[in-house]
């Protein structure tokens, strides 16, 4: 029995499913990258994530990768893991690492008007009156919650201009990295198996990342996180409820509904990590961030209407 047709609401659920994986992806991500650097985990979490997709292939489909996927899907699947995960996500990185994490989030939230944008042009989606309001809802909402909780404006006014403009970009080349990388998904996908479709992003994406770690020499890295326990546990729990989980629930968000949509409701990741910062990290929570995340709330609502 196919997702869709099991629930109601199949693209909208799903995208909810993979908002709240990668929350507890971003959660042990920063927990490992912290220890080990962002690179080594960035290459560690596909590598995991493609085991347990061989076991799975194995286990549900009698395919160690997905052979029954036809050239159309290889191909453009293929194109979405390198534009996604290898270009997108490298150039998110870089960005958080030049200009932080606040101005990096904030050019981040257009992911989701940019990616209705393409979806239109591409394959012709169109957006309701309801669906448009609760976007520009959603978006704001996140924006006021990202602007409140990241304050790297000390560090970033130090920096000089050239530098700002260079991370300013590698946070846009991130952006265009994740909305292209979407909607490339959905025309590639088709009706396709949303996990085996993520398997081929996944396998292309980890052949991505061992170009560019062998080119650039980045190996060692990789040797010394292995041997960090602690770090592994993280970059495991990222694997699972990142590439694996996180990223087959946005392709079913894809498949169920309009691009656009899905992304709004993927985008709000920075709006359910407030419970767990308060509650686990003890952090302060501030009216400007509940409004945020009550506006936020009410945006995504519309969007099931």
């Amino acid at each position: 029995m196919r997702f869709a047709e099991i629930i109601p609401y199949p693209g909208e659920i799903a995208a909810f499913f993979a908002a709240i994986c990668w929350t507890v992806t971003a959660i042990s991500f920063e927990f490992a990258g912290k220890r080990v650097g962002s690179l080594a985990v960035n290459i560690l979490r596909l590598i995991l994530a493609l085991v347990f997709f061989s076991i799975y292939g194995v286990l549900f489909r009698g395919v160690i990768i997905p052979t029954d996927a036809s050239t159309h899907i290889w191909t453009w699947m293929a194109i979405s893991g390198l534009v996604g995960f290898c270009i997108g996500d490298l150039c998110l990185f870089k960005a958080f690492v030049v200009v932080g994490s606040r101005v990096s989030m904030l050019i981040m939230s257009v992911v989701p008007p940019l990616t209705a944008l393409i979806g239109w042009w591409f394959l012709g989606e169109q957006l309701g009156v309801f669906a448009l309001i609760g976007m520009a809802l959603t978006v704001g909402g996140i924006i006021v919650v990202v602007n409140k909780r990241h304050n790297d404006a000390g560090r970033l006014h130090k920096k000089d201009t050239e530098t700002i403009y260079k991370g300013v970009l590698y946070a846009i080349g991130g952006a265009i990295g994740q909305a292209v990388g979407l909607v490339i998904s959905k025309y590639g996908m088709q009706d396709f198996d949303a996990v085996a479709a993520t398997h081929i992003r996944v396998i292309a994406g980890t052949i991505g990342f061992a170009f560019i770690f062998t080119f650039s020499r980045q190996w060692p890295l990789v040797s010394r996180a292995i041997k960090n326990r602690i770090a592994l546990l993280g970059v495991l729990s990222g694997s699972i409820f990142g590439p694996f989980l996180g990223v087959t629930f946005s392709l079913l968000a894809v498949q169920n509904t309009e691009t656009g949509i899905a992304s709004t409701i993927m985008a709000i990741v920075p709006v359910l990590i407030i419970p767990p910062a308060v509650i686990f990290f003890k952090e302060k929570l501030t009216v400007i961030e509940v409004v945020g995340a009550i506006v936020t709330v009410f945006g995504v609502s519309l969007l099931f209407l």
